[in-house]
């Protein structure tokens, strides 16, 4: 379900005027580009100053010149507005139109907030209904909103089962652009509060196993004691999943292994630091007693990644290295806590990050088999989409992570 961190909704079209009279530096020639009247676009101004409560203009007479506040919102206010702009283009690509000019459709049928708010809930709920009665308003002016919109997308968004409605293509890819517009609008909201001195707000994490027991904890603990007022929410998800949630605007960023194969162009990594993989095993296991450890290696019983997983890839080639035949897992799983009672209990052996059981190597809870994996170097860092503006909250989070970092 749709849930607004804040009780005002801000008007996109409003906001889709402010960014054309602040790019402009005049109504009357923001009111030509748009094709309105320069009456309609002042309103909606002076409008949205009343929504936001802050002076979002100096007005003189050779013209509009954004105020502090004016541009402070500005870049998060054009993000969301070429997101959506950017929706024409994408519905061209599903069903091309063949018009003589090649010009693309307006992209005006966007401009309506709670259209857009119905569109994602309905994209989640699946029950027109259902998102009548969580928006408080009528089932027919859910299926007016969605007939304007599939009017102007050119193609149907839902289709109907017994049991509800479900998403076409074409809502696929409606959605995530349309998901980050409104995320960047209750964004907004931060921005202007960090502009008052006041942090607030929330910030979402993509956390990958390397991260969760001891980085992003610590990090999060320390900038908690010192911004007790943020709400900050992880996800625990595949990759893959946090990849997809990151793209719709869900995910403010994905903290852990880079994946090292991967040169997607909408997103961006950053490394914090790099380790390499060593080899678990109880306190007093019979390989430790063992004059050549590594000749046993083959023919253990291992706890490894999932076949798919970026770490069981790197283990693999470190054996190929190694001369030895690949490993053979008895149990595969990239559980932390199914890692950790494995070996305590059995006779297994598992190949992880040294971030990832940092506490129990250095409480002496596990023990590290003296044999190098080969090429197992990992970079540990931060993902990001490409072009994304984090939130003032999120900014400073990410301060807490890097300075965490730097301290060992």
């Amino acid at each position: 379900m749709l849930k607004r961190k804040y009780d005002k909704t801000i008007n996109i079209m409003q906001l889709r005027f402010f960014c054309q009279v602040a790019q402009r530096g005049s109504v009357s020639r923001a009111a030509d580009d748009l094709f309105r009247t320069q009456s309609a676009i002042t309103r909606a101004i002076r409008d949205l100053e009343a929504a936001l409560n802050v002076t979002l203009f100096e007005r003189h007479y050779s013209g509009m010149v954004a105020t502090e506040y004016g541009r402070c919102i500005l870049p998060r206010a054009l993000r969301a507005i070429e997101d959506l702009q950017a929706i024409p283009a994408l519905m061209q690509k599903l069903h091309p139109r063949s018009t003589a000019s090649g010009a693309l459709p307006d992209s005006g049928w966007l401009f309506n907030t709670r259209r857009l708010e119905i569109f994602l809930q309905l994209y989640h709920v699946n029950h027109t209904q259902t998102v009548a009665s969580q928006l408080g308003i009528t089932q027919p002016a859910v299926s007016a909103a969605l007939k304007i919109l599939e009017k102007g997308a050119g193609s149907a968004l839902f289709r109907r089962t017994p049991e509800g409605v479900r998403p076409t293509p074409a809502a696929d890819l409606l959605y995530p652009p349309i998901s980050r517009a409104l995320n960047e609008l209750e964004n907004i909201w931060s921005d202007l509060a960090a502009r008052r001195g006041v942090l607030e707000g929330s910030v979402r994490i993509g956390a990958l196993p390397l991260s969760r027991t001891q980085l992003l904890p610590a990090a999060i603990s320390a900038f908690l004691a010192r911004y007790p007022g943020i709400m900050v929410m992880t996800n625990e998800s595949p990759y893959e999943s946090l990849v997809s949630d990151m793209r719709a605007g869900h995910i403010d960023f994905i903290i852990g292994a880079l994946r090292q194969d991967e040169d997607l162009p909408d997103l961006r990594c950053e490394a914090l630091f790099e380790e390499d993989m060593l080899i678990l095993l109880r306190n007093g296991h019979p390989l430790l007693r063992h004059p050549d450890p590594q000749s046993q290696l083959a023919t253990a019983q291992w706890v490894l990644p999932r076949s798919n997983a970026p770490a069981r890839h790197l283990l693999e080639k470190a054996f190929l290295t190694l001369g030895l035949p690949l490993p053979q897992p008895t149990v595969e799983t990239g559980d932390a806590a199914m890692v950790r009672g494995l070996l305590r209990d059995s006779d297994m052996l598992a190949a992880v990050s040294a971030s990832q059981m940092r506490f129990e190597i250095d409480n002496g809870l596990l023990t590290v088999l003296p044999v190098s994996l080969p090429d197992t170097t990992r970079r540990i860092g931060l993902t990001f989409r490409a072009g994304s503006l984090p939130s003032p909250a999120t900014q400073a989070l990410l301060q807490f992570i890097q300075q965490h970092v730097a301290q060992g």
